[in-house]
């Protein structure tokens, strides 16, 4: 009997192809349309693999109803809405992909940076308004040549933004683990502050009020890595006292399914504030060539698990 792989989201018609080679494919066909749990868990109950995206999240209760599962190959490389350990626990191996989107996540985050700073989304909405009657003295922002940039986790979307920033003649501060300027020197000193963190609990909202407050006054905050990582309300306040100048993100609360505490949806607030929020769909690896390759590398994963290897992409050990 041919195995049976069970994809959550519509993927290149390569990687269909490829995995059809090796097995029967049930794939979700709708290009906006998730599958609720319960449509998921009847199309993998008897998967032998399963391939999932961001907007999808899976638990012990959800694996414990999959009993033929040989490996969850995840397209993307951020994996805190997965039970990795339960995962381990039934012998399931979970692969993630995760050198691909370093680039792409970090050109986003400096597109952010300068749409926010020089007021781009405001001035496309003067140019479309009818009104624009040619240069007027408005919208001055802030230049990103010569500011100093603090990335907070430097991993390897922060060392790829350092090298973009490069070419700005930028004094660009970094906080990990290791030689790193401490946080309250790099909030106090940086004009623009990026997370690039993963959600775990001692980042989950790190950016709350006490530590925006301790963010030079009339800062930017940009933030593709977690939605979680931002208290988006704290963020608000900010925004509206004028301690902060403005607010991007590709990345919300409301996305962290992890959290069974996540909001609705964005905070309201922030989606009136148009001129000091730049929001992007989660563009951070939205690259045509690259999300063909991330898929082509899960789909890889799940053909090296279900032929008895270890797969590539792990980040679990089963037996």
């Amino acid at each position: 009997m041919r195995p049976r792989i069970v994809v959550t989201q519509r993927i290149h018609p390569e990687v269909a192809a490829l995995l059809s080679e090796h097995a029967d494919v049930v794939m979700n066909e709708s290009p906006d349309r998730a599958w609720s749990r319960q449509d998921l868990l009847e199309r993998a109950s008897e998967a032998d693999a399963l391939m999932v995206f961001m907007p999808d999240s899976l638990d012990d209760a959800f694996l414990a109803a999959c009993p033929r599962l040989k490996i969850v190959a995840a397209a993307l490389k951020g994996f805190d809405n997965f039970d990795v350990a339960a995962c381990t626990r039934r012998g399931i191996w979970f692969t993630i992909v995760p050198d691909l989107l370093s680039e792409p996540t970090a050109e986003l985050a400096l597109a952010l940076l300068l749409g926010l700073a020089r007021n781009i989304a405001a001035g496309d909405r003067i140019i479309r308004s009818g009104n624009f009657a040619g240069w007027r003295p408005t919208l001055y922002g802030t230049s990103l040549a010569g500011a100093t940039v603090g990335i907070v986790g430097f991993g390897q979307v922060g060392r790829a933004l350092e090298r973009m920033l490069q070419g700005f003649s930028c004094l660009v501060l970094h906080n990990d683990l290791s030689q790193s300027t401490p946080l309250d020197e790099l909030l106090a000193a940086s004009d623009f502050v990026l997370p690039l963190l993963p959600l775990i609990p001692a980042t989950l909202r790190l950016f709350g009020a006490a530590t925006i407050a301790k963010m030079k006054p009339g800062a930017f905050l940009i933030n593709v890595s977690r939605g979680s990582v931002v208290d988006e309300n704290a963020v608000a306040d900010a925004l509206a006292r004028g301690h902060l100048a403005g607010y991007a993100a590709d990345t919300f609360e409301m996305e962290d399914w992890a959290r069974s505490d996540r909001p609705p949806s964005i905070a309201p607030r922030l989606l009136v504030m148009k001129d000091k929020t730049l929001f992007t769909p989660h563009l951070g690896s939205a690259v045509a060539r690259v999300r063909l390759e991330i898929e082509m590398t899960a789909a890889r994963n799940i053909l090296q698990a279900l032929s008895g290897e270890r797969p590539k992409g792990t980040i679990n050990e089963v037996r």
